[in-house]
């Protein structure tokens, strides 16, 4: 089989992107003090921190959307060999008032049996989480597709789904073919392919279109959706490492330099996000090679895998999280 082709990379200085606010019925009107913005229309549920149409908000592609710069610059942002040359990673922040859709998402096959790109396996890290908080993830030990349908028709759904409480610091993977549902009481930051093909099964009377028919073509009645433990480093805690992404918890006494954020096992240099769970930083250049670009808390910065040299420093109780994509084997 022949080698990936290889080409030089541009050099490309790291770069903030602006969150887009994104209404749903389910979201809230006042996002404070999480971020600065109130509502003036539908409630606001989804943060997009990584969606295509999200504006890059420093350096020299500022203004540019995010989906543009990536088919402009794929092999700067990607690096050499990438299997494909858009976005590959979702990034959002889930703010839940009231109970979403119980819904599933097909996997890649069955995405683009119907003329999409890909499917969507995700993962939540769980930001905040009141006393109680649940999400569901999966169906319970027996649930068949018939007993599924049934639960759709007389509105009693939710009792066959595999419930967790959550709290805060924990991760919950979600493989395509799952069905799942997020309740009111954690906000939840989530990592997933990029692709926002949702197939709801039951919508507590909303009035919004339904997918029975694909819903239960995409359902796998066992899946490995759950709790992921994390796993301790001295460098860093992962917090879930599947196919499609990674996602790290990486300490910062002062700063980090480029080269001691990759892991063990990364092969090359690759695109990342830095994400300000708490508190805030900056990643500037010692050799003044690009303007200082500051990380807001909740704000995400994007590393391409042609990144100038740079160091990340703590500008008060960072609390960063690394998120990569995994390329499919």
């Amino acid at each position: 089989m022949a080698s990936p082709r290889q080409f030089p990379l541009s050099a490309m200085a790291p770069f903030r992107i602006a969150p887009s606010f994104v209404g749903r019925v389910w979201g809230y009107r006042d996002l404070r003090p999480w971020y600065d913005r109130v509502a003036d229309g539908e409630p606001i549920g989804e943060v997009w921190l990584t969606g295509d149409e999200c504006l890059v908000a420093t350096g020299p592609h500022a203004g540019e959307t995010l989906g543009g710069l990536f088919a402009e610059e794929p092999e700067s942002l990607l690096g050499n060999g990438a299997p494909s040359i858009d976005s590959p990673l979702l990034i959002k922040v889930i703010f839940a008032r009231e109970k979403l859709s119980v819904q599933v998402h097909p996997d890649d096959s069955l995405a683009q049996k119907y003329g999409q790109p890909r499917g969507k396996t995700e993962c939540w890290y769980v930001l905040a989480a009141e006393p109680g908080a649940q999400v569901a993830a999966g169906l319970k030990a027996g649930v068949t597709l018939d007993k599924i349908k049934e639960g759709i028709q007389a509105g009693t759904l939710e009792e066959s789904l595999n419930l967790l409480t959550v709290a805060a610091g924990e991760m919950i993977y979600v493989d395509a073919g799952t069905v799942h549902a997020i309740w009111p009481g954690s906000i939840l930051l989530e990592t997933q392919q990029n692709c926002d093909l949702t197939y709801r099964m039951y919508d507590y009377g909303r009035g919004r279109e339904l997918h029975i028919e694909k819903s239960l073509e995409a359902t796998r009645l066992t899946t490995r959706a759950g709790k992921v433990p994390a796993t301790v480093l001295t460098d860093r805690t992962i917090l879930v490492d599947e196919e499609y992404f990674r996602v790290e918890r990486i300490p910062v006494s002062g700063n980090r330099t480029r080269d001691s954020l990759p892991g063990d096992g990364e092969s090359g240099p690759g695109l990342a996000y830095l994400f300000a769970a708490a508190g805030s930083g900056r990643v500037y250049s010692q050799s003044e090679d690009f303007e200082p670009v500051e990380l807001p808390t909740r704000g995400i910065v994007a590393i391409p895998a042609a990144a100038l040299e740079f160091v990340v420093e703590d500008l008060g109780g960072l609390d960063l999280i690394r998120i990569q994509p995994n390329w499919p084997a």
